[in-house]
């Protein structure tokens, strides 16, 4: 294995589960810093209210960070996924089998802590825990470890055409969830219900989301030290984002299909208007392909995909040659992106009190001072965050078992 591949497997973690089950030598402070905002945006949606009060518009918060925020978290998943997984050269053999094993436990461990800080959700919850889903994000990427980047891109593609397709079709004729956020009673007593939540009608849905799953991981099968390709990644995302929105912009408003919606799914325009900014309270109103064509956070459609990868493939080209000049001077955000496992779990724990309902930017500000604090000086004193070194020597020791440590099963 080269110096520079060698780096790339160390370089760093998965967002949120998936780590690389050691102390990375070497780190790439953009991808930590791009979780770090992705955080931040998913912490603005938690606590700040989408609407303003007076003009009922979305609020700032709301038109900057929804959506985007956990596609931007999907994306650097799946980096860190290739990273742990043997970066440019992707394990083969043995080694990929122990870890697939590994990637099977991270993906246990973390359902199992998402369904047990549901337990602690009230029944209309502040906020909806992405990490019963990402348990369903890593189970699904497995049989795709092994592929090359051009293979995972043109999956990613897709699957970003067929899983709405499928939500289309499917929305009216699957069961409906019971629960904005699945327990443990919810996954024994209704495991249908569950399971086609988790996959498909979610706020968080695992088939759709696999694009950005799997387009990190053909990112992180790339050159990413490159400034050329740093500069590709903000260049096409920059690029993808604007034409996912023009794209819309042409079929809604041009040719006919804002009327069109109107017409086949019965709907008068200031509800259509409410669904085109909010989307809609449950599935999507059956009757009309033109949905296809909407960009609103959530619907999980394919221009709302395109956008949303768009703007995290832009984030993440931005931060990682910011890195290059800045990176220092990213640390505070560097250091919340280490370990957003940890950090997300507790401000899930901390909204399921609600007390932040009635001085909502007071808690969003003092959550993020506490996180980064608690971020710099735990990763000065300890390295990888807590929940995080749970997961990864968990993970580790399950890939070890199918190969041991002493053939290779964790060198390239």
């Amino acid at each position: 294995m080269s110096k520079d591949d060698s780096t790339h497997q160390d370089a760093t973690h998965a967002a949120m589960p998936a780590e690389a089950g050691r102390v990375p030598r070497k780190r790439l402070t953009g991808i930590d810093a791009a979780r770090g905002l992705a955080l931040i945006g998913l912490t603005a949606i938690h606590f700040l209210p989408a609407e303003n009060e007076q003009t009922h518009e979305a609020t700032l918060s709301w038109t900057l960070f929804s959506g985007d925020s956990a596609a931007l978290f999907a994306l650097l998943a799946g980096v860190g996924l290739a990273f742990a997984t043997g970066g440019r050269h992707p394990r083969t053999g043995r080694r990929m089998t122990g870890a697939r094993v590994g990637v099977a436990v991270r993906a246990l461990l973390i359902f199992a802590l998402g369904v047990a800080i549901n337990s602690l959700m009230p029944e209309d919850p502040p906020a909806f825990n992405i990490l019963t889903y990402y348990g369903i994000f890593f189970v699904l990427t497995i049989p795709f470890l092994h592929l090359p980047a051009r293979t995972l891109f043109l999956s990613a593609a897709g699957f970003a055409v067929a899983a709405p397709v499928l939500m289309l079709e499917l929305g009216d004729q699957v069961p409906e969830f019971s629960s904005g956020n699945p327990t443990v009673i919810d996954v024994l007593t209704d495991p249908g219900a569950t399971l086609a939540q988790l996959l498909l009608t979610g706020t968080y849905p695992a088939l759709p989301y696999l694009t950005y799953l799997l387009v990190g991981l053909g990112i992180g099968r790339l050159h990413l030290h490159h400034v050329e390709i740093q500069t590709r990644l903000l260049v096409i995302g920059v690029g993808l984002a604007v034409t996912a929105r023009l794209a819309s912009w042409l079929v809604l408003y041009i040719f006919g299909g804002y009327h069109q919606l109107t017409h086949a799914a019965s709907l008068d325009e200031e509800t259509l208007a409410g669904i085109l900014i909010w989307g809609p309270d449950d599935a999507l109103p059956a009757g009309s392909w033109w949905w296809l064509a909407i960009t609103t956070p959530h619907t999980n459609m394919p221009l709302a995909i395109a956008w949303s990868l768009g703007v995290s493939l832009a984030a993440l080209g931005a931060f990682l040659l910011l890195a290059r000049k800045v990176g220092p001077w990213l640390l505070p955000l560097s250091a919340m992106g280490a370990m957003t496992l940890t950090l997300y779990s507790t401000q899930l724990v901390l909204l399921s009190f609600e007390l932040h309902y009635d001085q909502p930017q007071l808690w969003f500000l003092l959550y993020l001072v506490l996180a980064a604090i608690f971020a710099l000086a735990w990763k000065r004193a300890f390295g990888q965050g807590p929940l995080e070194r749970l997961v990864s020597t968990a993970a580790k020791k399950a890939s070890t078992t199918v190969l041991p440590s002493s053939s290779g099963a964790d060198r390239e």
